[in-house]
């Protein structure tokens, strides 16, 4: 297997190095990934300046842009040949739930999976991680298992795992996202110059996290497993829209050329 690892921590990052450690035994890897931490970039792209690739003295790529950026990158330019999957994590912090609409891992692995290619997002179940070894052992896991046995495209996994020994988790369950609480207030600030200055405020504790979700999963020392996609119409609503509508007349629209 050919796989392309990035995240959204930077290229310096813990979880990427130690993943790049685990993966590097059964594939051959290529590494790109933000200069930077760029958490919560979600899926932008840098769209109004050039972009920069240089190469780190262990053979990382790092790029001046978003995760996103570094992932396109590589796939629409840097690379030969299309790699097999691409993996992105492993992420100091977990992306369960709303996490996931802002999430740079999830984003970096998305545009994998849109620009065809089985992803991965991996993330641990909290800040400050000290069992990266446990995300990584499993994701080799998952890997030599999908590697073996395939799974019909496309595909695009959100995992997260439990911040505990590899030799404590319980397995993995297939889940889906849950959702938080509205996230805490701005912190507002003021800096030594006088300017006032806000912090975006901490997201919302868990609300819907009963069973089948991912927080119930990782709360039970499981590996959550959801598959994600990206078509976000509201089809349900689609017939009463229709409905809703009048029909639209050109010649009657309001600030219509005389």
């Amino acid at each position: 297997m050919r796989i392309l690892l990035s995240n959204d921590d930077g290229y310096f990052a813990p979880g990427l190095n130690i993943l790049a450690q685990h993966i590097a035994k059964i594939a051959d890897i290529v590494v790109v990934a933000p200069e930077r931490n760029r958490s919560g970039a979600s899926n932008s792209l840098t769209l109004d300046r050039p972009l920069t690739v240089r190469k780190a003295a262990n053979g990382f790529f790092y790029v001046n842009g978003t995760p996103t950026d570094c992932v396109h990158l590589a796939l629409t330019g840097l690379m030969d040949e299309p790699p097999d999957m691409v993996i992105s994590g492993i992420n100091d912090g977990a992306n369960m739930g709303d996490d996931t609409i802002y999430s740079g891992t999830v984003a970096a692995a998305m545009e994998g999976f849109l620009l065809g290619i089985p992803s991965f997002a991996v993330s641990m179940s909290q800040h400050n991680s000290r069992y990266f070894e446990s995300a990584a052992q499993t994701v080799v896991k998952l890997v030599t298992y999908y590697h073996e046995n395939g799974f019909p495209p496309p595909l695009l996994l959100n995992v997260n795992v439990p911040d505990i020994p590899h030799q404590d988790l319980k397995g993995w369950q297939v889940t889906r996202l849950g959702k938080r609480h509205k996230a805490e207030p701005v912190i507002k600030s003021t800096t030594p110059r006088g300017e006032t200055v806000y912090w975006v405020g901490a997201a919302g504790s868990a609300q819907d996290a009963g069973p089948g979700t991912d927080f119930y999963a990782v709360s039970n020392r499981l590996v959550s497993i959801t598959p994600l996609q990206v078509d976000l119409t509201q089809y349900n609503q689609i017939p009463g829209l229709q409905q809703w509508l009048p029909d639209y007349d050109a010649s009657n629209a309001s600030g219509s050329a005389a």
